[in-house]
């Protein structure tokens, strides 16, 4: 598995506070060396004694859409619920990155019980932002003011790396890409699905829409941000959005993506069959195919053998995770050797497209010919 180039600090697309604070706005800076920096400055979130959740500041300036995203996102909105320390999620091809925090009584924050603080970026690196967050999160409940912060952000922007004696040191490049993909457990989705691991493996093959559903958004989070590796030989986790409401404008978002991994906590998602050809209930351990995706995911001889490839290598306790992995992007590649020889350069030659009367006469049985040709269709080699 090649490993991806360094982390780039240019990835990084705005930082933000949001927070909880009672009456006006004393923790907006004052002018200063930096103010035209914060003018439209990070995004930071607060709440205050009264309860009442403010944007304090963001930088660059954003669109009024994705601060109320990043408002339901934020977890300082939902009354008498949990607090959720860090939370991640993809919108319109923007990743964002939420870590939310209890301000302690021995802090300069006297008039704030919680705060926010937001990172959105190009790239998809939970580790590599939930160390960020945190660090600015220290600096902000140190100084109350996000100038600190401001001055941090740019240095990582900048120079991609932060450097603190008393808040903790931040170095991008520590955090490349392949960490964040292999940071799930495969071995846990097996653990608890077994044999119906390949339906999730066929729906991922075939680009299918799979939605996801627990009521504990650290669940969604960990279960969904694994999904991807089972495409290994793709390395694509632009599909993963991690984290979605029932909002019309999300939604939209979604749908707009020809497959896709979503997370959802709210259960009412289980009665919108237009979002998904595969449903899983991680709470309940099940996984559901939607009826008009039966006929593209029927299992055969294929996949009992792709099934049973998987459930051996996650048993073995010799192996790792990215060694599933591994094995499993082996088997993936066999497939692809497979439908290689009824693949011919199209009239253009500009790809290979399918020989659909080359395969059919292979006669494979019914099932196995049936997912080669739907393969086909989502790698688009279908002729026009």
């Amino acid at each position: 598995m090649a490993a991806p180039e360094a982390a780039d600090p240019l990835l990084m697309l705005g930082v933000g506070l949001i927070g909880e604070e009672e009456g006006a706005l004393p923790l907006r800076p004052s002018p200063s060396s930096v103010s035209a920096w914060l003018r439209d400055g990070p995004c930071s979130r607060e709440k205050d004694t009264n309860g009442e959740v403010l944007w304090v500041w963001c930088y660059p300036s954003t669109t009024a859409t994705l601060r109320n995203l990043l408002l339901r996102k934020c977890c300082l909105t939902e009354e008498n619920k949990l607090l959720h320390p860090f939370v991640f999620g993809q919108y319109r091809r923007t990743w964002f990155y939420i870590t939310t925090v209890e301000v302690p009584d021995s802090s300069v924050l006297k008039k704030v019980t919680h705060f926010s603080i937001v990172l959105t970026a190009k790239d998809f690196n939970p580790e590599k932002y939930a160390a960020f967050t945190r660090i600015l999160c220290r600096m902000y409940l140190k100084h109350g003011s996000p100038v600190k912060m401001m001055e941090s952000y740019i240095m990582v922007l900048t120079k991609g790396m932060c450097q603190s004696e008393e808040n903790g040191s931040f170095l991008s490049k520590d955090f490349d890409a392949r960490k964040a993909y292999l940071a799930g457990s495969i071995k846990d989705i097996v653990s608890q699905f077994g044999m119906e691991t390949v339906i999730l493996h066929t729906a991922l093959m075939l680009k299918k829409r799979i939605v996801v559903y627990h009521p504990k958004i650290e669940a969604v989070q960990e279960f969904t941000r694994t999904l991807p590796a089972l495409v290994w030989h793709r390395q694509d986790w632009t599909i993963l959005h991690s984290y979605v409401h029932l909002d019309a404008d999300e939604l939209e978002a979604l749908q707009m993506c020809p497959g896709y991994v979503a997370g959802f906590v709210d259960l009412e998602v289980s009665n919108r069959s237009d979002l998904y050809d595969v449903f899983v209930n991680l709470a309940d351990s099940e996984i559901t195919i939607a009826p008009l995706a039966k006929e593209a995911m029927t299992m055969g001889k294929l996949h009992k053998e792709i099934g049973q490839l998987i459930v051996q290598s996650a048993e073995d306790p010799e192996k790792s995770d990215s060694q599933v992995i591994q094995d499993i992007s082996l088997k993936t590649k066999e497939i692809f050797t497979n439908l290689a020889p009824f693949s011919e350069v199209s009239d253009d030659g500009e790809k290979r497209v399918l020989n659909y009367e080359a395969l059919k006469q292979r006669r494979f049985p019914p099932a196995t010919e049936n997912f080669l040709y739907h393969l086909a269709a989502a790698e688009q080699m279908l002729k026009i």
